[in-house]
């Protein structure tokens, strides 16, 4: 169960991430250039390293990454929700 709700998170944040990232917001113009290397794509390699990891703790039985990924993703979805409705 632990993999399907980390999977389903992983989706979550992919979209969150993708859609900040397309929103043009002045803040991302204020962010190192490694960030907008590869077209943004660099940041979804990382988004996506941490989604590997919480799934592997979690296939191992270990329940510390799937909880620190669910408080990733709820502090990922307060930061996109503030940024994508211009409260930042």
């Amino acid at each position: 169960m632990a993999l399907v709700i980390t999977f389903l998170l992983g989706i979550g944040n992919f979209a969150l991430h993708r859609a900040v990232m397309a929103s043009g917001h002045p803040l991302l113009g204020r962010m190192p250039g490694f960030v907008h290397s590869l077209g943004g794509r660099f940041t979804l390699g990382i988004e996506f390293l941490l989604l590997f990891a919480a799934l592997m703790f979690a296939s191992d039985g270990n329940t510390a990454g799937p909880i620190a990924y669910v408080i990733y993703s709820v502090l990922n979805s307060f930061s996109a929700w503030l940024i994508l409705t211009d409260r930042v």
